[in-house]
């Protein structure tokens, strides 16, 4: 414990029962911080002890409610740089406003590069985050970013049910490299769905690159959202043979009728992390929840002592 003693675990309401387990890993307690909101819904910061030349670590997805919880994080920084700490690492589990980061089209926002200013600008000294939209995302922070990958938990679920004949299925072109990874951990071959999407959170299925006919599938994205793009996927793979389909994700956003789509579809499990934090409702018996609270836990203790994180990067 006496290693520990500089160490600070804060949490804003993004994730709690996260922010427990990380620490309970670490066998340390979660520092007193309390976070609410004025009458008119601003949101108030107080630190409950000192943090003098701590070494500070805020936990807080920026998942739903999105601005509420980016600006919980905001304001915690900000407090803990005007108590004088040694340092502000933004252990940011699922990183939000990633998925616009290029201009797609003209007048298009960069929100994955302001949210890094704003984080930077806000006190930040490191950032610790899972499995980002996109990697190059990275190079949007102007201070050293640790991009931890959620593929080996998974891969690590599906090799204990040792199903055989698996195939790994990456539902669409951009997430090829994840998907890929998962083959090689899963000793199994790759297959594409290329879709194209009209417009947001639409998907239409294209065709099927690769076989799937007679295996078991294994479709994998860094986030499920709506889980349109994976539903239809699944439904497409069992069209073309597939004996058996489960979606695994880093991310369970699971917003608008996900939960619907999912209940509703072909899919015979989803198997997601807790970067996210699921309501009740959202637990359906098809979902099955894994904890990256080892991961994140190891990573911040390696930042703590000034080892390398660089193992655990795979």
């Amino acid at each position: 414990m006496a290693n520990f003693k500089s160490l600070k675990i804060l949490s804003g309401n993004a994730n709690i029962p996260l922010a427990e387990e990380i620490a309970e890993y670490l066998g340390v307690e979660v520092s007193n911080a309390s976070v609410k909101t004025f009458s008119d819904g601003e949101i108030r910061v107080a630190i409950g002890e000192s943090v003098r030349g701590a070494d500070a670590f805020v936990i807080q997805p920026t998942c739903s409610p999105v601005n509420d919880n980016l600006m919980e994080l905001l304001i915690m920084i900000d407090a803990l740089r005007r108590a004088s700490v040694r340092r502000i690492t933004a252990v940011l589990p699922y990183y939000g406003y990633a998925r616009q980061d290029r201009k797609a089209k003209a007048r298009d926002p960069i929100t994955a590069k302001l949210v890094a200013n704003l984080i930077t600008a806000a006190g930040a000294m490191r950032v610790l985050s899972i499995d980002l939209h996109a990697t190059q995302i990275q190079g949007f922070f102007d201070i050293p970013v640790d991009h931890l990958l959620g593929v080996p938990i998974l891969a690590e679920y599906f090799l204990n049910k040792q199903i055989d004949n698996y195939v790994v299925v990456s539902p669409d072109l951009g997430g090829v490299t994840r998907a890929r990874t998962l083959a090689e951990r899963l000793h199994a071959p790759l297959a594409i769905i290329d879709k194209r999407r009209p417009e947001p959170n639409v998907a239409e299925v294209m065709n099927i690159i690769g076989s799937v006919k007679g295996k078991s599938v294994v479709m994998v994205d860094d986030m499920i959202d709506t889980a349109g793009t994976i539903t239809l996927g699944a439904q497409a793979l069992m069209d073309n043979g597939a004996t058996e389909v489960r979606a695994c994700c880093t991310h369970p956003v699971l917003s608008g009728l996900a939960i619907e789509r999912l209940n509703k579809s072909v899919i015979k499990e989803v198997v997601v992390t807790n970067t996210v934090s699921l309501s009740e409702e959202k637990l359906i018996d098809k979902i099955k929840v894994l904890s990256t609270a080892p991961l994140i836990g190891e990573a911040i203790l390696r930042i703590h002592e000034d080892l390398s994180v660089s193992k655990l990067f795979n």
